[in-house]
């Protein structure tokens, strides 16, 4: 599986289409993480990043807020978005979804 999540200085940007880059993160079988690195996104604009990471053959987004145009592009894609996902270093966030623990809260994004 390979994981993408926003960062902004190591953490969970609160915004996807924000962030200073994506720390993508290949898992195997086993849900151990067994390679990491980080991709400098396009400049946004509506499309483009759903469009790089399917390209980048991302399985899943962890962020926490993403308007509903960038989520509908996704899931064309068929890449799995989680939204609402709490602002901490991604390895907790990573360890987190892996295990099924991650808590949600509200999508922050509104448009």
């Amino acid at each position: 599986m390979r994981i993408a999540v926003p960062l902004i200085n190591g953490q969970l940007s609160s915004h996807f289409g924000h962030c200073e880059c994506f720390r993508i993160v290949d898992t195997d079988e086993t849900k151990r993480i067994v390679r990491t690195e980080d991709a400098v996104p396009p400049q946004h604009e509506p499309g483009v990043i759903p469009r790089w990471l399917k390209h980048l053959q991302t399985d899943v987004v962890i962020t926490r807020g993403m308007g509903k145009r960038a989520i509908e592009h996704f899931r064309a894609y068929q890449v799995d978005v989680v939204t609402g996902a709490p602002v901490k270093p991604w390895e907790d966030l990573i360890k987190e979804y892996l295990e099924g623990s991650l808590e949600y809260e509200e999508n922050i994004c509104t448009h």
